[in-house]
């Protein structure tokens, strides 16, 4: 009997080291045959087509390994092998089973580290991902030290090492006894030490090497002429995004750092009986005014019920809708919202819950529908009167137009927004410029790698960011024109599919004409293939703006809001105070969408939203959207804390920090006069020579005479009299305060 049992359990070990050879054979071959136009774990293509040694067999399997496991698939091939052979000749099943595990976790364990490395084109897989994100939000829950979780990750290396040298029964006391266990160790010691140095000496590098060559007609993102003649471009900056951002795996910060709602008991009798109770005293209380009618129906928000009231007929809307306050006073709430329902015959009476629950934005982004991998800029705006999230496209907008008073939850709104592309995007697909002249409410998320300046606090200087902005819009309509396509995404699609093929895209350029024939001489030049971010820009305050240079403001975003929507340029502007010279109608014309939050009064709740119902509003993020010029809908926002804004800013800069573009983050000088120049007057020097030819071809001047000729504010004005004076071009004032003329015509 032992003798049989004995048998049995070599055949079967002989079998199963025979199985696990072949299994490891099968792994490694489809990996090394792996095409990445064969079918896969999650795509289906012509079976006639696939490339892989062992067909679809191959294909698949090779697929689910390099997904699940990542660049590791090979190891694990390799060490399965080693593992059959050991299995064959000394190991039992128990033993084999229980060394292959500890593979299985060093190699998840040695993931950890190699994530430090910032490999370029290295699969971690699902399964190691899962454990670094873990990890992440672990350590940054505890602290905001990225250096401990460095040496995590050093010390999850070396546990990695020595379960392998265990799994193979490497002798450690004989390699320690010439001294090779030294150098075994210190591996990723020196890793970590050149790690260091070299991302210390390539943030010095970058900062100061931001220059290089390109040729004048070719567009160039980034680019602008500055005063020393020295042209930057994106190249540096791009590069560094590439290197940095593309290698390292950047992960979206995980949710657990947001809030989220409890889960309460439901009390949908209770509920109900108060809403049949609140609907028949809304009834009589129309009734005492005259407007007969029911109530059909009622729906329940987190923040307010919505009735549905249908009049007699024969009753105006108007009438129903100018009983607001008295029907607020009837019902003992705060305020009361009536408007038409659109594609119905009832009227919405809004009438403030007893009870609020709390929107959190945790639970609008923690969602599918929000997490769909999407290229939209999609903005988690809250929940309408049903309790149905509601999000909302910027890319369809294409801009978006924000008014509310003090403590309406203007600021928590604009914070959501930015949250939601924070948890949507990585640093390299949308860039971010906020200008905040109130210099409290963006100043939070200074320097993540998202931005591309540092957040904008002066006027003037925002002035000027919104010109370089034109700039950039206009040199993306050049590339595209290059590549005859009409948007942002068709534009990176094809240099995608270009880079993935591995060809060069040129186009014909003139460079003169033949002086025989007469005919053009026509070149090829290389378009350079490089994807472009989309970029939004957010105004915190743009009552400031205007304050300082609003018909120059005006103009700006009159520009982007008419062509920026297909280079992938996308505005945010908020104000305080919508009043018509905040709010132009050349800037409403040109923003459709709007979010009004509460306001002071019905005329501001008009410039804002053509209709009144902002001034009804409960405040604390109570807002009314308007969609595209049309369907006007009552949401409440997503509440988010300032804590959990810093514990996202933290995680997103231990991942990635780098310079931002020199091209737009100009120093200030140390006079405010000085800097207000420079950033109020970039075209100076057109305009000056301008007003010279005016002053010599007219042989007389004063600054109200330039005033009126170039159209000007004084100021300006004043301060080309004053260098027309340094450079001689006029005499100094004399007692009556007269200059004459001293270049001649």
């Amino acid at each position: 009997m032992f003798k049989y049992g004995g048998i049995r359990l070599f055949l079967l070990k002989i079998l199963s080291g025979l199985f696990v050879i072949t299994l490891s054979i099968l792994i490694f071959g489809s990996l090394m045959s792996y095409d990445v136009s064969d079918p896969g774990f999650n795509k289906i293509v012509d079976k006639s087509l696939i490339t892989n040694f062992f067909g679809y067999f191959g294909a698949i399997l090779s697929s689910i390994m390099l997904v699940f496991f990542g660049h590791q698939s090979y190891t694990i091939s390799i060490f399965l092998f080693l593992l059959s052979i050991k299995l064959l000749f000394g190991f039992s099943l128990n033993k084999t089973f229980l060394k292959f595990l500890l593979i299985f976790i060093s190699i998840i364990l040695i993931n950890l580290f190699i994530s430090l490395l910032f490999i370029e084109n290295y699969k971690l897989g699902i399964i190691s991902l899962f454990f670094l994100e873990r990890l992440d939000v672990l350590v940054f829950r505890l602290t905001d030290s990225i250096y401990l979780l460095y040496i995590i990750k050093l010390f999850s290396f070396l546990l990695g090492l020595f379960l392998i040298a265990y799994s193979f029964s490497i002798n450690l006391k004989f390699i320690k006894k010439f001294k090779f266990i030294y150098i075994f160790l210190n591996i990723p010691l020196i890793f970590f030490v050149v790690f260091v140095k070299k991302f210390k000496s390539n943030k010095t590098r970058n900062k100061n090497n931001f220059s290089t060559t390109r040729s004048k007609n070719e567009p160039t993102l980034f680019s602008r002429r500055l005063n020393n003649n020295q042209t930057l471009t994106k190249k540096g900056f791009y590069k560094k995004t590439n290197d940095v951002v593309s290698q390292y795996k950047y992960m979206i910060p995980p949710y657990d750092f947001l809030k989220h709602s409890v889960k309460k008991s439901s009390y949908g009798k209770e509920l109900e009986r108060v809403n049949r109770e609140a609907s028949e005293k809304l009834e009589a209380t129309l009734l005492e005014y005259g407007v007969e009618g029911r109530i059909v129906s009622f729906k329940t928000g987190p923040i307010v019920t919505l009735f549905e009231f249908v009049p007699k007929a024969g009753i105006k809307a108007s009438k129903v809708i100018g009983l607001a306050d008295d029907i607020a006073r009837a019902m003992s709430s705060y305020s009361a919202r009536i408007a038409s329902q659109p594609g119905k015959t009832s009227i919405g009476i809004e009438i403030p819950n007893a009870r609020r629950d709390q929107v959190l934005f945790g639970d609008l982004v923690d969602d599918n529908l929000f997490k769909a991998n999407d290229v939209s800029l999609k903005l988690a705006l809250g929940k309408d009167i049903a309790g149905e999230t509601v999000y909302a496209d910027l890319e369809k907008m294409p801009h978006l137009l924000i008014a509310g008073t003090t403590g309406s939850g203007k600021s928590v709104g604009i914070n959501t927004m930015i949250m939601s592309l924070l948890f949507k995007f990585k640093p390299n697909e949308c860039k971010l410029i906020l200008i905040d002249p109130k210099m409290l409410e963006l100043s939070i998320y200074e320097d993540i790698p998202h931005l591309l300046t540092p957040v904008v606090t002066s006027p003037n200087k925002a002035v000027y960011a919104l010109k370089w902005i034109v700039k950039e819009m206009e040199n993306r309509y050049k590339l595209m024109s290059s590549l005859n396509v009409k948007n942002i995404h068709s534009y990176n699609n094809k240099v995608e599919n270009t880079l993935s093929a591995g060809r060069k895209l040129f186009r014909e350029v003139q460079t003169g004409v033949d002086a025989e024939t007469k005919k053009p001489i026509i070149e090829k030049r290389e378009i350079p293939l490089e994807k472009i971010p989309l970029i939004v820009v957010v105004i915190d305050e743009m009552a400031d703006l205007m304050m300082v240079a609003g018909k120059e403001v005006e103009s700006l975003v009159q520009r982007l809001a008419q062509m920026a929507r297909a280079s992938g340029i996308h505005l945010i502007t908020a104000t305080q105070r919508p009043s018509v010279d905040v709010i132009t109608g050349t800037i409403k014309a040109n923003f459709p969408s709007r979010i009004s939050y509460k306001v002071a009064s019905k005329f501001d709740s008009r410039t804002i939203l053509n209709e009144m119902g902002a001034e009804q509003l409960l405040g604390s993020g109570d807002m009314l959207f308007l969609e595209n010029g049309a369907n006007l809908k009552r949401l409440h926002g997503g509440y988010i804390s300032e804590a959990e804004i810093e514990k996202v800013v933290s995680f997103i800069k231990g991942q990635a920090t780098f310079d931002h573009n020199k091209e737009i983050s100009l120093e200030e000088d140390s006079s405010d006069n000085s800097m207000a120049f420079k950033f109020e007057n970039a075209n100076v020097d057109e305009l000056y020579a301008k007003a010279v030819n005016i002053v010599i071809s007219q042989q007389k001047v004063s600054t109200s005479f330039i005033q009126r000729y170039l159209q000007i504010g004084y100021n300006r004005a004043a301060r080309m009299v004053e260098k027309m004076e340094e450079e001689g071009v006029i005499s100094e004032a004399n007692n009556a305060g007269k200059r004459y003329v001293l270049k001649k015509k």
